[in-house]
């Protein structure tokens, strides 16, 4: 990270995000070093303070900027900026929970639909964490996440991603669930019923057991398998699924491999207080460059800027 970013800001170190607790956090001090930034579209010092602060602490900058000033920090910055910075600034003000319900909401909005995306989030996330999103759907969107997810899709995909927005944990036996599985391949047509059953109702550490044994049983990989026997949307739907039980830092390490703007932004944000070092070191296996390389090849301005802070360092 550039020196102007880094110089006096002291991090807590010990989580696997790069974005941490500031420790030398005065929210009364940044919100007036905001207010004059916005006045003078001064980009540098708002990217030094909202890429510095973890989600707690943006949130009290929001809280205390709407007291001080009786505006809104979003549409502040929203009238002092323009293009992809502002709405990345945007998203980082965004509490955990609504950010990933506003993903979902993206990901169907308009004549498309973003079906990784879709599969993405709900295949990352805990049980805990998307009954926590639902509740933040309905409370951003005044609809059913569920219902929504109803209208944009069909089918065995439909059913998928329904079952994984309900996923739990029940108890299992691997090598039962292994010869279910198997079963299910043996007919003209797969019946995908018992993979969305299976693949949604266990812990990740069996189920990466099970897909371990019925590929030792089958001798392919289960990618393979699941190219060979399904299709459509489904297919998709069911690889991201079996990519994030074997490894989802890969998975999203993949993903940020495309370096397209929206998927890269997207995943930075949503990831960078969590686990985005895991992601960031393989990144650097898939691709032998590190993610912060990446960045510096693909894109440019203030924009990078904020995608380097955010990322934090050279691996």
């Amino acid at each position: 990270m550039d020196s102007e970013y880094s110089d006096s800001y002291e991090m807590y170190w010990g989580t696997l995000g790069t974005v941490r607790p500031y420790s030398n956090f005065h929210p009364d001090r940044d919100v007036t070093e905001i207010v004059t930034a916005l006045e003078n579209k001064d980009t540098v010092t708002l990217l030094r303070i909202l890429t510095n602060r973890n989600n707690p602490q943006r949130q009290v900058i929001a809280q205390v900027f709407q007291e001080l000033t009786h505006k809104d920090i979003i549409t502040a910055l929203k009238k002092a900026l323009s293009g992809d910075l502002v709405l990345l600034l945007v998203e980082l003000l965004m509490t955990p929970v609504k950010y990933e319900a506003y993903r979902l909401q993206e990901a169907m909005a308009g004549l498309g639909t973003d079906e990784e995306t879709l599969a993405e989030i709900l295949s990352t996330r805990s049980g805990k964490q998307l009954q926590n999103i639902s509740a933040g759907y309905k409370e951003m969107y005044k609809k059913d996440l569920e219902k929504e997810i109803e209208s944009e899709t069909s089918n065995d995909f439909e059913k998928l991603l329904k079952a994984l927005l309900h996923k739990g944990c029940v108890a299992g036996v691997v090598q039962t669930d292994i010869e279910t599985l198997s079963a299910s391949l043996k007919g003209k047509k797969a019946e995908a019923g018992q993979w969305i059953d299976i693949l949604t109702s266990r812990d990740v550490k069996h189920l990466d057991n099970v897909l371990m044994g019925l590929e030792l049983e089958l001798g392919q990989t289960v990618d393979q398998i699941i190219e060979k026997r399904f299709s459509g949307d489904f297919r998709l739907g069911l690889k991201v699924l079996v990519q994030c039980i074997q490894n989802r830092d890969a998975y999203l390490a993949t993903r940020l491999k495309t370096m397209k703007k929206e998927i890269v932004q997207r995943i930075m944000v949503s990831h960078s207080e969590e686990d985005l070092l895991c992601i960031r070191a393989a990144f650097i296996k898939l691709t032998g460059t590190s993610l912060y390389t990446a960045l510096q090849n693909h894109f440019k301005g203030d924009y990078l800027k904020a995608l380097l802070a955010i990322c934090r360092s050279e691996d």
